[in-house]
Parts: C-alpha cells; sequence; structure tokens
C-alpha cells in the first residue's frame, strides 16, 4: 500500500481533517498536503509514524520480527560503541541539561501540561515565573527536574532499583500538588480513556513488592524487559496521580543502568504510546511497544550524540 493510500485510510478511520492530522504527525498542513497527494514523500521516521498510525487505526498490530530485530540490533548497537553512556551524560552539563529539558517537557505535555519548551526551559534554568501559565504546571515542571536529578544521583551511587526509589520519586514530584505524595492510593482508580481495570488498591503494596524484584537487570533482551515492566507498572497505577511520569522515570532508570540513553516520547506520539501500552496490557504483546521505545531510545541516542 503506498503512503498516499495509508493517508487516506487512516483520515476515514479517525475522522480527522487534514490539519489534524498534519499536526498529529508533527508536520505542517502543506507537507502532509504533498504526502497525501503523492507530490513528495516523507522521510523515514516520518513514515515510520505512518505506519504505526495505520497500524493503530486499521487493527493492524503485526509488527514482522525482522524488522522488530533490526531496530534493537541498531540501539543495542550503539551501547556496544558507546561505552558509560551515563557517564557521557553526567559529565556534559550540555548533554545532561537537555535531558533534563526534553524528558521535563515531553513527560508533562503527555499528561496535558500546557508549557512549550521554550517555557520549561525558562522555568527550569532561569527560575521564571510565567503569569499565563497556572501554579501547578510551573510546579510540576520543577519537581520533575528535582526528581530526575535524584534519580541520577542514585544511579550515581550504584544503588538498587526498588520500591523506596519509586515512592520518593512519587514524594518529589508531588511535592506541594497533592497531600498524598510519595504514598500508594487507598482507593480504586480508572485510567481515563482507557477500557482496561486498574490493580484493587488492596493489592498494590504486593503487586508493586513483586514488580520491584523484577526490576533487577535482564539481559537476554533488554528492551522487552524494560517494555514488560512499564506496562506492568502503568496497568497497577501505583498512585492517585503522577503514574506516567513515574512509570518513565523508572523506565529511564533501567534503561540508563544497560548503557542506553531514556526513551524520548514526544508529545505529537502520544496517541500511538498510549495504543501501543493499551495494546501490551489488554493482549500481552509488547511487541507494538517495543518497536515504539526503540524509536524513542534513538531519539535519546541522538541528544547523547548531539545530532
Amino acid at each position: 500500500m503506498t503512503i498516499p493510500q495509508k493517508l487516506r485510510t487512516i483520515r476515514q478511520l479517525s475522522e480527522l481533517s487534514q490539519t489534524e492530522l498534519a499536526r498529529t504527525l508533527g508536520v505542517s498542513f502543506v507537507a502532509f498536503n504533498r504526502w497525501i497527494t503523492g507530490k513528495s514523500t516523507p522521510h523515514r521516521k516520518a513514515q515510520e509514524r505512518i505506519d504505526a498510525l495505520y497500524r493503530e487505526y486499521t487493527g493492524l498490530t503485526v509488527i514482522p520480527e525482522e524488522a522488530l530485530a533490526a531496530k534493537k540490533a541498531i540501539v543495542m548497537g550503539k551501547a556496544k560503541k558507546m561505552k558509560q553512556v551515563f557517564r557521557t551524560i553526567l559529565g556534559n552539563p550540555d548533554i545532561r541539561d537537555q535531558f533534563v529539558l526534553v524528558l521535563t517537557y515531553t513527560s508533562n505535555s503527555i499528561e496535558g501540561s500546557t508549557l512549550t519548551q521554550a517555557e520549561t526551559a525558562a522555568v527550569l534554568f532561569q527560575n521564571a515565573a510565567l503569569p499565563d501559565k497556572t501554579l501547578t504546571e510551573q510546579l510540576e515542571a520543577k519537581n520533575h527536574q528535582a526528581a530526575l536529578l535524584y534519580l541520577f544521583e542514585h544511579l550515581s551511587s550504584k544503588k538498587p532499583l526498588g520500591e523506596e526509589l519509586i515512592l520518593k520519586l512519587h514524594g518529589m514530584l508531588m511535592n506541594g500538588i497533592r497531600a498524598d505524595a510519595g504514598s500508594y492510593r487507598r482507593h480504586g482508580v480508572r485510567i481515563v480513556g482507557a477500557d482496561l481495570p486498574t490493580a484493587n488498591y488492596l493489592k498494590v503494596p504486593h503487586l508493586m513488592e513483586e514488580l520491584a524484584r523484577d526490576l533487577r537487570p535482564n539481559r537476554r533482551d533488554v528492551i522487552e524487559h524494560v517494555t514488560t515492566v512499564h506496562a506492568r507498572f502503568e496497568q497497577i497505577h501505583p498512585f492517585s496521580d503522577g503514574n506516567g511520569r513515574i512509570g518513565r522515570l523508572l523506565m529511564h532508570a533501567m534503561l540508563l543502568r544497560e548503557n542506553l540513553p531514556p526513551v524520548v516520547v514526544m508529545p505529537e506520539r502520544k496517541r500511538l504510546y498510549y495504543s501501543a501500552l493499551n495494546i501490551a496490557q489488554k493482549k500481552g504483546d509488547t511487541t507494538l511497544l517495543q518497536d515504539f521505545f526503540c524509536d524513542g531510545i534513538m531519539e535519546g541516542w541522538n541528544i547523547v550524540e548531539r545530532k
């Protein structure tokens, strides 16, 4: 199937306008219009986003094993060539600050923050107060920055990943925002927009104890292991709020420990992220999510390599 055919199918099934679909794909209306009319061809990354969107709306969720294996080989091949990725990040303030900015901006944006990347930078690095933005949004940015830097310190000390760290990160993330910061939820909760049950709150402590045991390194398939743990964490949904951000922080920690950069989940790919996550949780098939995270890790490699 050609790119124009895929785009027309997506438009028909999604009922999105060309403008809305262009925004979802992170391109201009003009570029999108040239793609759908066949006047130009999207670059490789754009084609991957189109394919992912096509899979989401058509229900075609199978990714060829060889395609995923090839992506994993590229991701892991870089890890073999570049030793001490985490030390490289910490030892270069520009790379470290770029990760702090990008991970804070993207993670909060996915959860509904209206701060732009430039506004996030002003809050994080200039301690700016933005009068046209809510205090909560600005506090969420500063708190995420503090939690991420604490996570870096934790990893530097070679301490293991576990429940104590997860609760500490949540306490920092929700400091001044929620009274139950740093505590598991004590009530039922549902994931907005997802037809997926979360864990009974009475079982959360036990489930988190089990999940913490699975945070140990898995040399067999790092990407699959990290993806599976992330899907489990998000379905447990251990906190009243902040589950997505804490889950992603934990994922970054697991990857950095394996000499891989954090996953960058761009806001325009939010729909694809949630779709892949939902499939992993409902069907137990993490293939799409692994594929998605490989793309996100490559974005992380671009920051490490200053591209």
